[in-house]
């Protein structure tokens, strides 16, 4: 079980002031004397951000940034003319491409929204005294949520505690944070985000009385824990630069101002999070970055007691925790932990010497270790071994016994689902692969039997036996095999002369390649929109995620960060060389970090790529690195490097930032996405990136780039809105793929969301 620390996602900087020049064409320099501000009209010519001279020294290297203005100074608040009106004319010239092909993307949304069931609903799951569920309606853009008593037959009706479409109304933006229910099943609070900046304001409701409480914490991250008998809440407050350092608690009808720290953070770097334990009697609350981690415990029902410091930090030693019951009925803590193993171990100590571990479970080489669940009779452990997901049962009395749950397919995503309740005979588990859509199991602990509940369902038809899902292995150039998940049509021949493609045929590669997140051969709907075209849908397992172990990770961080780029651009070259794809033919794709993959790649190898898109893409590394007020950079030196005190960390990351690397080279087509109210990578960073490349490269290709003005990291909120983002980006991939003609736009009449 891993403590909740909110995610540390890629970087980002800030804002800043200036103009640029609507009328100039691209690669041109014209009199920057006079702001522009664009007009209503339909522009012809992509904008140009005017250069203003900028430099900076660190360790004796002097940088030239004349697109520094676009970090608007006063950020979070984004109010210089300037920077607005540059990014309005970016979405307009957008909406000027995009705009001549909106039955396509028309089309493209009407084929994925049809695979989608409108009225779907999640399987009911049991917490306490009642079954809880979640419902889309039919045409609505977000959930419902119900419950009803256990007790009530199989087919009585829920009651409806929770209507986001309620919630969110006429809203631009809507995002349901953190949902929690009291113990007792009386109360629940929930928190939620209207902007898209993640800072949450969060309420409580009594499900009794249907009444709201006076209750109201603002400036949320993170969840909402209830403790001291359902009568208060722990939370975690945003500071002014979105960090997380306090876990305070609030008692039911007091004060906001009354709040109690119960701990204080002090490093800048380390962000706080809390839980309970598996038994609910424990809070625990834990601290860290993204290579060191502290825990305290402290009795739920008496939660501003003396906190228990388990073990105190020590750099590069991660863990967290979980407390049961030993058969005495005393209390053992059971730790993760990587501090004699790169692949972590489990232990277990005493409350009373919380840092004497013992080890249960060594770690290994071949098994990688990545959590585990405590439960009444038996606790789970979950890994990866050869990359391939393992759900584990043990038993308490005899914990170096594992018996995997046995899954069918030989490259697959699997894992333990929600399992509340602390006292159960049945886990519930996911599963998915590339050719098998999401589906929801219950497993038998006793029988070993596997249930299916639910699969999910694609109104518009799907035939699994006209797919092929293969595990490949590329050499990058360091001699490292690189493993690729890899999905086509098994008459990929057929479509592709059908859309009268010749020779090999097109290839979308995907990957993030950071923080140590794997990217699972998981399902995907709206992937079917180009794999029925005939492309080939690869995703590369590059070094910097820890899909074969710890080390694969670390081997994509700090010092080794080129590895990342290295293996993508070798696995797309190794795809080519093997006849899967040709050169020009490959499009990629990549968001946060993944987006500064995308910005390295294309310095790298950019012949290779026929269409890049990259969405909120961390592009403008050194600058972020090198601004320890923005939200993230402290707690991202450890992965990155700190620039400030290191000159050879400055440099590295010179090396391969790729705003900093942008040159005067042809470059591949490229779409580009930002969200103005993203506090992770700030919007400025593919402004200032696109205005580089629009002056430096020296090819056509078009280069788009498009600003939610009114959302964040995530882009749109509600599903639709969010699907006919994904629509709009396979519009701009076939369009440059030269496949535009491969979707049927007849009876479309108008584009636009629903």
């Amino acid at each position: 079980m891993k403590p909740a620390l909110p995610s540390l996602f890629a970087v980002a900087t800030m804002l800043a002031s200036v103009p640029f020049n609507a009328a100039a064409g691209q690669n041109t320099q014209e009199d920057t004397s006079s702001v522009i501000t664009p007009s209503d009209a339909i522009p012809t010519s992509p904008p140009i951000a005017e250069k203003r001279e900028h430099t900076y020294t660190h360790h004796g290297i002097t940088i030239s940034d004349p697109y520094d203005w676009l970090y608007d100074k006063s950020y979070p608040t984004i109010d210089d003319e300037d920077v607005l009106d540059y990014v309005k004319a970016e979405n307009a010239w957008f909406e000027a491409q995009m705009g001549e092909r909106e039955a396509v993307t028309e089309a493209l949304f009407q084929e994925m929204r049809a695979r989608i069931k409108e009225d779907d609903s999640t399987v009911p799951q049991r917490k306490g005294d009642y079954l809880y569920w979640s419902e889309f309606d039919e045409g609505e853009q977000y959930r419902k949520h119900y419950r009803k008593p256990v007790s009530v037959p199989a087919d009585a009706e829920g009651t409806l505690i929770l209507d986001e479409n309620e919630l969110a109304g006429d809203l631009e933006y809507f995002r349901l944070g953190a949902l929690s229910i009291s113990k007792n099943g009386r109360f629940m609070a929930y928190s939620t985000d209207t902007n898209g900046s993640e800072r949450y304001t969060a309420v409580i409701k009594d499900l009794e009385t249907g009444e709201m409480l006076a209750d109201e914490i603002p400036n949320l991250r993170g969840g909402l824990t209830w403790v001291m008998d359902d009568t208060a809440l722990v939370y975690g407050p945003s500071t002014e630069n979105w960090r997380t350092l306090e876990a305070k608690l609030h008692v039911l009808g007091t004060p906001i101002e009354d709040d109690v720290t119960l701990y204080e953070e002090t490093d800048q770097s380390f962000s706080v999070g809390a839980g309970l334990s598996a038994e609910d009697d424990w809070l625990i609350i834990a601290t860290g970055d993204n290579e060191t981690s502290e825990v305290r415990l402290v009795p739920a029902d008496n939660p501003t007691g003396d906190l228990i410091l388990v073990k105190a930090r020590e750099k590069g030693v991660e863990y967290s925790l979980d407390v049961r019951k030993d058969p005495t009925g005393s209390d053992e803590l059971w730790i993760w932990t990587n501090d004699d193993h790169i692949n972590f171990r489990l232990a277990k100590a005493s409350i009373k010497t919380p840092g004497d571990w013992t080890t249960v479970i060594e770690g290994s080489n071949e098994f990688y270790l990545t959590g585990f669940d405590l439960f009444k009779d038996f606790f789970v452990t979950e890994g990866r071994l050869n990359g391939l997901d393992q759900v584990q049962i043990r038993s308490y009395d005899a914990p170096s016994e594992a018996a995997p749950i046995a899954f069918p397919e030989a490259s697959y995503n699997a894992g333990l689902s929600n399992n509340p309740e602390y006292d159960q005979s049945k886990l519930r588990l996911a599963y998915e692969s590339m050719v098998t859509p999401d589906s929801v199991y219950d497993y038998d602990v006793k029988s070993g039997a596997l249930e299916l509940l639910k699969q999910q369902e694609i109104p518009s038809g799907y035939d699994k036996s006209l797919y092929v899902t293969e595990r490949l292995e590329f050499e990058a150039r360091d001699g490292t095999m690189v493993p690729v998940s890899i999905v086509m049509r098994k008459d990929r021949e057929e479509l592709l002369e059908k859309h009268n493609i010749e020779g090999a045929g097109p290839l979308h590669l995907y990957a993030y390649g950071a923080y140590g997140y794997a990217i699972p051969p998981g399902f995907s709907t709206t992937r079917l929109s180009l794999v029925d075209r005939g492309f080939a849908y690869a995703i590369a397992h590059i070094r910097g995620g820890d899909d074969l172990g710890r080390r694969w990770y670390l081997q994509g961080k700090l010092n080794e960060r080129a590895n990342t780029f290295n293996d993508f651009v070798d696995v797309g070259r190794g795809l080519i060389a093997k006849g899967y794809t040709a050169e020009g033919m490959v499009s990629a794709s990549g968001g946060s970090a993944g987006g500064e993959l995308m910005g390295a790649i294309v310095n790298q190898d950019p012949k290779q790529y026929g269409a890049v898109v990259a969405h909120v893409p961390f592009v403008d590394v050194l600058n972020t690195m090198l601004n320890a007020e923005l939200p993230l950079t402290p707690g991202e030196w450890q992965e990155w490097g700190n620039p400030i005190e290191s000159k050879q960390a400055f440099a590295y990351i010179l090396s391969y930032s790729p705003y900093d690397q942008v040159s005067a080279q042809e470059y591949p087509p490229m779409l580009v996405t930002a969200g103005l109210n993203d506090p992770r990578v700030t919007y400025w960073e593919p402004a200032k990136w696109v205005a580089k490349l629009r002056d430096t490269k020296t090819d056509d290709n078009i280069l788009l780039m498009k600003t939610n003005m009114g959302a964040g990291h995530g882009g749109k909120s509600g599903r639709w809105n969010s699907l006919y983002e994904v629509a709009e980006e396979f519009n701009f991939i076939l369009w440059q793929m030269g496949m535009g003609k491969a979707v049927d736009t007849s009876g479309i009449e108008t584009g636009g969301e629903e």
